[in-house]
């Protein structure tokens, strides 16, 4: 081979690159960084959501333990004070007719609800917003279990014709009144409150937030209100003679008739009064006893069905001689309930050495209508 022959030969050029759309490097990168941006704000919204779901749903649940606490705790107030309350002091108004071991086994009847009620309300499932509320009914129903213990094994005492003793149980059964005010009012200032301030906070509303009213009227705080309904008198009376008997053999006085104009009532039917302003209760009762009796005391209640306050007037009767009779007449300082069904309970306080105690009392159902 020759040198020319070697320079002879075609020369090979390289082949052309093919052309590339206009700016496609650069579109590739943009497309990449947009999905990614995309990818990176789904994700942000999708996180936004679900945070959003989960927040949710905690709030649904915190509010859901809000009413259901309310709800429960709501439940045993009105049990404790319909089911325990209430009746507890009908029974109170009543006791001075039954047996002393009677009343004691029947209030601790109540004693046993107010525990169970305790319990319930201790194994409740609490909200820590509701912590405060939770503390408060707590102390409120102990005070409430724990003052129906102490008269139940008081009022044993305070029913016997013990002096000096009857005294300090009926004046001991008082000072457990003051509990039980207490309980109402720790349920009305702590309980209420906090429970309302929870349920606000959390934006929960149409929630109905019970009371608890235990104690009917502020007169039980008395002890003579107390000695009244249990058919007792204090010692201390006008005559100075205290509970000891004015002498030997039998003690005892019989409630005999209760009128109202010229309406006598009959225990056990309806009687319908005419209203009268300035017109008195008049209450006949004897002295059944072999003794002159001192300071007896002669009380007239009346309880409307509608739950309003009770209206109680008294009279005392300075002497009394075996055999002789006294009608005291009682007048109504405020009206009684009208065109409403009501109770009138009459009873004739124990007399010293008295022992049989059912005649002492009566109970009249009645309608009043204005005059």
């Amino acid at each position: 081979m020759s040198f020319f022959d070697e320079d002879d030969e075609p020369r090979r050029s390289p082949r052309p690159r093919r052309a590339s759309p206009a700016g496609g490097p650069a579109a590739d990168s943009q497309t990449l960084l947009v999905r990614r941006a995309v990818a990176v704000i789904a994700g942000v919204i999708f996180l936004v959501l679900l945070v959003i779901a989960v927040n949710s749903c905690r709030t649904s649940r915190e509010r859901s333990a809000l009413e259901d606490y309310n709800r429960q705790i709501s439940a045993i107030a009105t049990e404790s004070s319909r089911q325990v309350g209430q009746p507890f002091f009908q029974l109170l108004t009543e006791g001075g007719s039954g047996s002393p071991q009677d009343l004691e086994t029947a209030i601790s009847g109540f004693r046993v609800q107010a525990e169970q009620q305790y319990r319930q309300a201790e194994e409740l499932n609490v909200p820590d917003s509701m912590r405060g509320a939770q503390q408060s009914a707590l102390i409120a129903l102990e005070w409430r279990r724990d003052g129906l213990d102490s008269i139940a094994r008081q009022v044993g005492t305070a029913l016997g014709d013990e002096g000096d003793q009857a005294d300090a149980a009926i004046q001991t059964i008082a000072g457990q009144m003051e509990v039980f005010l207490a309980s109402d009012v720790a349920w009305d200032t702590r309980v209420v409150p906090f429970v309302t301030s929870a349920l606000d906070e959390a934006e929960v509303g149409g929630q109905e937030i019970a009371r608890s009213q235990f104690i009917p009227d502020l007169a039980w705080l008395q002890p003579e209100t107390v000695a009244t309904e249990l058919g007792q008198q204090l010692t201390g009376g006008g005559s100075g003679d205290g509970r000891e008997p004015t002498g030997p053999g039998l003690h005892g006085t019989g409630l005999d008739a209760t009128s109202y104009g010229d309406v006598t009532l009959q225990p056990g039917v309806s009687n319908r009064l005419t209203f009268v302003e300035d017109q008195p209760f008049l209450v006949r009762f004897t002295n059944q006893g072999e003794n002159d009796e001192f300071d007896i005391k002669v009380t007239l209640r009346i309880q409307g069905d509608d739950g309003g306050d009770p209206i109680t007037v008294s009279d005392t009767v300075a002497r009394l001689a075996p055999g002789e009779s006294a009608t005291p007449e009682l007048l109504l300082e405020d009206p009684p309930p009208l065109d409403t069904a009501a109770t009138i309970r009459v009873s004739v306080a124990r007399v010293p050495g008295e022992e049989k105690v059912d005649n002492n009392r009566s109970e009249y159902p009645v309608l009043f209508v204005s005059g």
